[in-house]
């Protein structure tokens, strides 16, 4: 089992990671891992901040719905990739921990979240230690242990994990930043245990012109002037973004989507502008 501990040193540098050039196809830059790993680092401190702002409060719903359609089972052991500062994990935790209308605390190691911008986990780490401490005892029956729930430093592209070890996994946000989404899909595949699901939470595009419009002008004129704004970010993060959602990969095939041998449902807002995909390995 990874622990926490072994993680590398952070990420120091604020040099520019994304300019002009780089951002016609974020996704065809040779050394995208780099540059997404250091944006990432640069930007943790007012991640959940922006997220909040710049989503009005949404993220917390799509995360919520995220996990409901997972349907989780008292047994399963969910984990979640590019987990940030903690969010998705943490609505795995305790969706994880109610049993007979009432919440019990989970097995330790029953979620894990794994990032691979180390910057972030401390964060995901004090979130989780924060709700321990705080935790109202009579709706649980036991507190949440430090320990309960891990983020650990991990690559999608090679998770540390054994072969068919995970009934869930989720990926919020995130297949856009990996360098090779295929490989990432697959490794996943390698991960769940057969019958287990993958969740894929994305933005997407609005199918209405004139809703799509007013979409890409506030993801490409608005968001970066604001996010930059309040993160005092210098590695072009907030450009990358929203030009990384509009280049986002879409494997198939042999390629990735269809690695598993799953069936796809498709889940999405009344105005489209995220979908959410549910996948069983075969």
């Amino acid at each position: 089992m990874p622990t926490a501990e072994s993680s590398p040193q952070p990420i120091n540098s604020p040099e520019t990671a994304w300019d002009s050039q780089l951002l016609q196809n974020p996704h065809a830059v040779a050394d995208k891992r780099r540059r997404v790993q250091r944006m990432f680092a640069a930007i943790a401190p007012s991640y959940d901040l922006n997220n909040r702002l710049h989503s009005l409060w949404m993220d917390q719903r799509w995360r919520r719905k995220a996990v409901k359609l997972a349907g989780l089972k008292p047994s399963d052991r969910v984990i979640d990739v590019a987990c940030g500062t903690g969010d998705l994990s943490l609505q795995f935790y305790f969706e994880c921990a109610v049993a007979n209308g009432r919440v019990a605390t989970p097995k330790a190691q029953r979620v894990i979240g794994i990032d691979f911008t180390y910057e972030m986990l401390p964060l995901a780490r004090e979130k989780f230690r924060a709700i321990a401490e705080n935790w109202r005892y009579h709706y649980i029956s036991a507190s949440p242990r430090s320990n309960d729930l891990s983020f650990i430093n991990g690559d999608a592209q090679a998770l540390p994990f054994s072969d068919q070890s995970a009934d869930v996994l989720s990926i919020a946000f995130g297949i856009r930043n990996v360098a090779d989404p295929a490989a990432a899909i697959r490794e996943f595949h390698r991960v769940l245990r057969p019958g287990g699901r993958l969740i894929i939470l994305e933005f997407s595009l609005p199918t209405n012109s004139i809703l799509r419009g007013l979409y890409n002008f506030y993801f490409r004129k608005i968001l970066p002037r604001t996010a930059t704004l309040i993160s005092g970010d210098k590695t072009g993060a907030y450009k990358y973004l929203p030009e990384s959602r509009l280049h986002v990969h879409r494997p198939r095939g042999d390629d990735g989507h269809d690695a598993g041998r799953g069936v796809c449902r498709r889940r999405a807002a009344p105005d489209d502008l995220w979908r959410l995909r549910v996948l069983s390995r075969g």
